[in-house]
Order: C-alpha cells, then structure tokens, then sequence
C-alpha cells in the first residue's frame, strides 16, 4: 500500500510527497523497504532533481543491501543521470552485479543527459547485446547534441528501424534546422509503408512551421485528416502552429475552431501568438479574455504571447496592465522572458531610456538577450549614447558576440561616425569573429530553396541575380527607387555599396519567387534575421509595381505588403 502511494506521488505534479509518505512508513516499521521503495523514490528524486536526496537514498539503500539490485541500480544510475553526475551513474553500473539491457540504455542515455558524449559512445560499443532501445537513445543523444552525421552513422547501422527511430530523426534534424532532412525522413518513412505516428507528425509540421512550407503543411494537413489524426491535441496543435507561422491567419483559425471541444491551454497560447506576430494585437487580447472566460487559467508561457502582442502593436499600457496582472492576480512570478518583453515593448516604441532604467531596476539580473533586445531597439531609433552604454554591459557579460558589434556598428554608420565604425571593425577583427550571414528560405513547388547573403553559386542563384537585375532597373525607372546606404561600410565605393544592399537574402528569394511562382499567387519568404529598412522599402516597391502580395516572416515578425504598403505599419 506504501508502494502504491509513493509511486503514485512519484508520477504526479507534487513528488517531493513522496518523501514524507517514505519517511512514514520508516518510522512506524510497518515493512522494511524493498526494491519497489528505493526505485520509486529514487525515480521521484530524479523528477526534483535533487541530489541530496537522491545520495541519501543511495547510502539506505546500500545499508538494506539493495544497492545492487538490478531495479534499484537502474533508477539510480537514470537518477544521477537527471541530477548531471555521470561519473557517479557510471559507478553505479560498474558496481551492479548483472546489468540488464534497460541498466545498459540507463547509462547510454544518462551519459548524453550530462554531456559526456564519449561515455555514452564507450558503453554503446561495449555492450553485449543491443536492441532497438539502445540504438534509439544514442539516435535521440547525438540529436540533441546537433551531432547529426553521428546520428546518421548509427541510423544507417541499425538492424531494424522502428517508428522511434523515424520519429527522432524527424524531430532532431527539424530541431536542428536540417528542414529538407526532416522532410525527406518523413517521405521516406511513409515510402517504405510504415505509418506516421503522433511524433513524427508533429516533428514534420514542426519543420513546416521554422521553414515557412505552406505548401507542405497543406498536404500534411489533408493526410492527418484522412487518417483520423485531428483528434490527437498534440498533432491539431503542431497544425495550428504551422498555419500561424507560415503567416496564414485564415487557415489557423479555422483549425482553432474546429478543436472547440479539445482545445488545451497550448491552443489557446498559440493561437494568440499567432495573432501577435502577424500584428493582430487587439484580437490577441480579446482571445486572451475569452479563453479566461473559458475557465482556461493562463500560465507564464501565454503571458509572453500577450506581452509580445501588446509590444508588437505599440499598446504600451496594456502591455503594463498584463505584466502586472501576472503576479496581482495569478500569482506568477515574472521570467526573463518577461522582462524582456516589457524591455521590447518600450524599445519598439521608441522611449529607450526608459527601457534602460526598466532594465537597471530590475530584481534578477539581465541576461545579454535583455541587453541585446534593448541594443536592437537603439539601432532602429539610432540612439547612440544608450546604445554605448548598452554595448559597454553586453561587452562585460558576453564579450565575444559578433552580432553586438554588428548592430552598433550600424548605430554609428547611422550616425556618420565612421572612425568608430573602422574601430569596432578592427576589433572584429583581432577578434577573429565573423558575422553571421544573413538567409532567406521561399518555397515553390513544395521544395524548399535557400538563399545566403554573398553566396551567389549554382544555377538557382544565377537565375535568382539574372530577375533581381531587371527587377531593380524597373524600380529606379517607373517607381524612383534609390538603395539606403547609410548602414554600408564607408569605405566602399557608391557601386560597391549598392551591389551590397542590392543582393540581400531576402530580395534574391523574392526575384527567384516572382521568376518561378504563378501570377496572382502570394510570395512568401522567412529570413533568419530581422529584415532591413532598405529591403522593406524595396519589398513595398515591388508589391506596388507588379501587383504582388509578398509576406516576409524575418525574427521578428510578419510583414504582409500589399499596393505598396506593409501590415507592420512601418513599426517593427
């Protein structure tokens, strides 16, 4: 009975009640404990990741001699594993008289947990017998390592491939923004006639949703219907999300409200942060009170999502009114995440001092991501006094960031202060570090192609620059475009600079998208970084002239341009 109840705290939202309930049952000796005991309680300090109990139950568990018992052994190797002590899993192993296959995946999967990659590797080598199990958590460590020709040399060596191993290669390559991978596992899979489970279907859509694969998602979305799949909450979520992040707010809402009797506190949550990205701040709010009237209590994840529509919306008091609403009436207590968007929320609107003094008061201390959100805002108003000082913060916590330097180097060229533009281009530099490149992602035809800023090789490339050109001479002719060079190095030549601008990611996707994609059809590209003033102009330029709809998602959020004009309503 004991066991039962122990077992039973263990598994639920409160295991530290097992503590007490074991402490009970000691004190009034109704039974020694056994194997069962030890295994549960382990298990439950495992979940609250506390060391401290989990090397106390250890010590009782060898003064009852059960220490080595294959059951006990097991969870106790998995429990340092979770509490990120290798070198005392591996003692315990090494110590058990007869491990099992389950005592060998411990190991393996306890090693990766803690990060000791050649640890896993050595156990995987050396044991005597390996099953599906064991090629699956080196599959799952080398994953989430982002290992992946690893993985791939332990897939392609699997005797039998199952559906977890489908699924963690789907999920990990997906995780890792390996998209076309992650696509090609799923047709693979499907290939060989097995079917898609609950995991791999939302591995793929998640794929669909960072890559932008509308066109995919579609299809995906016609095959979960076919085979009943809607009706798991995990699979219509991962649905949702796709639609939401591929910038179709129409077909979002129409999952949303075909999972009325099933719909969880994640719908709801993704449903409003579908909203807020695409810039639909006050149908985020009023979704947020009628999932409260719902009986839906909102957790610290849906309050980033309302925080992020108050912010990209520039409704600065409501914004206030949630982030105090938090802790008044829900009794959450704010994240970084939260701070950081309240930091976000004054920075997009322009009032940066009072998004430093925000930042300085704050009681836990600011991550380089708060600073960096706030260095980002500097660069879009050219504040150069705050974006010095922000810099001279970000320098103490994270000295080597290239993409710091980068943002105020931009606040300076802004400004015309080249020598400090060449200074912190010197320090670049000496510093070996290097910018990271700017790409853009359009699909056509359901396949995905990638364009890198200053790649220009093969023949998508040079089909991509061949369109841009004659683009670019229809727009200085009939629309008067003329490139924004301000941010350009100052020691290039005018021709150099436009060359520069003139071939960023994002417009070299568009041209291939207008070259290859039907008439009347909407343009959509994902860019991994937040898009340009002058490729903003340029995108609202063309959607005028050749009668285009373009939706560009950059890291930021969503800009729709349509007759020459964009939904972020130039506030971004």
């Amino acid at each position: 009975m004991y066991n039962t109840l122990i077992r039973g705290f263990t598994e639920s939202d409160t295991p530290h009640n097992s503590f007490w309930l074991f402490d009970e049952m000691r004190r009034k000796s109704v039974a020694p404990p056994d194997s069962f005991s030890f295994a549960f309680m382990l298990k439950a300090a495992a979940n609250l990741r506390s060391l401290r109990a989990g090397i106390q139950l250890h010590c009782q568990a060898l003064v009852q001699g059960l220490d080595t018992h294959v059951f006990v052994g097991t969870t106790m190797i998995s429990m340092y594993g979770e509490c990120g002590h290798a070198h005392f899993a591996r003692q315990v192993f090494d110590e058990m008289r007869d491990p099992n296959a389950v005592s060998w995946n411990a190991i393996i999967t306890s090693s990766f947990r803690c990060g000791d990659l050649k640890l896993a590797k050595a156990m995987f080598d050396a044991m005597p017998f390996r099953n599906s199990t064991s090629y699956n958590a080196m599959l799952a460590g080398y994953t989430k390592a982002g290992l992946l020709d690893l993985a791939m040399e332990v897939f392609s060596a699997m005797p039998l491939k199952d559906d977890v191993s489908w699924s963690t290669m789907i999920v990990g390559f997906a995780h890792n923004g390996c998209f076309d991978e992650a696509f090609r596992f799923f047709r693979d899979l499907q290939r060989i006639g097995m079917r898609p489970n609950e995991v791999s279907l939302t591995g793929v859509l998640s794929a669909c949703a960072d890559a932008g694969a509308f066109e995919f998602g579609k299809v995906l979305h016609g095959f979960i219907e076919k085979c009943g799949f809607s009706n798991i909450i995990s699979v219509a979520n991962a649905l949702l999300d796709t639609y939401s992040k591929c910038g179709n707010i129409h077909m979002a809402r129409l999952v949303f409200e075909m999972m009325l009797h099933q719909r969880n506190i994640v719908s709801w949550t993704t449903m409003i942060a579908g909203l807020a990205m695409q810039g639909y701040g006050e149908e985020a709010i009023e979704l947020f009170h009628k999932m409260k009237g719902c009986g839906i209590v909102p957790d610290g994840i849906t309050f980033i999502s309302i925080l992020y529509a108050c912010s990209h919306s520039g409704l600065i008091e409501e914004g206030w009114k949630y982030f105090s609403m938090m802790k008044d009436m829900y009794g959450i207590e704010p994240a970084i995440e939260h701070y950081g968007c309240i930091v976000d929320l004054y920075g997009r609107a322009g009032q940066l001092q009072k998004a430093y003094d925000f930042v300085c008061q704050m009681p836990v201390a600011p991550t380089s991501i708060i600073w960096r959100t706030l260095l980002g805002a500097c660069s879009i108003h050219n504040n150069v006094k705050i974006g010095e000082q922000v810099r001279k913060r970000l320098s103490e916590i994270d000295p080597t960031n290239s993409g710091d330097h980068v943002l105020l180097s931009n606040i300076y060229a802004v400004a015309g202060k080249w020598r400090d533009v060449a200074t912190i281009r010197r320090s670049m530099r000496d510093q070996r570090m290097k910018k990271n490149p700017g790409w853009s992602m359009i699909e056509v035809d359901k396949t995905m192609y990638g364009f890198v800023a200053g790649e220009n090789q093969g023949e998508i490339a040079e089909e991509a620059n061949e369109k841009l050109t004659e683009i670019m001479l229809r727009l200085r002719v009939e629309g008067g475009y003329v490139p924004e060079l301000k941010m350009v190095l100052h020691d290039l030549e005018e021709e150099e600079k436009e060359d520069s601008v003139s071939r960023h990611s994002e417009k070299l996707a568009v041209a291939f998208g207008m070259s290859r994609s039907c008439k009347g059809s909407t343009i959509k590209i994902v860019k991994n970084l937040r898009i340009c003033r002058d490729c903003h102009a340029f995108m609202k330029l063309v959607s005028k002239l050749y009668k285009l709809e373009i939706l560009v998602r950059d890291r930021s959020r969503f800009h729709f341009f349509r007759d020459g004009s964009c939904s972020c309503r130039e506030y971004w």
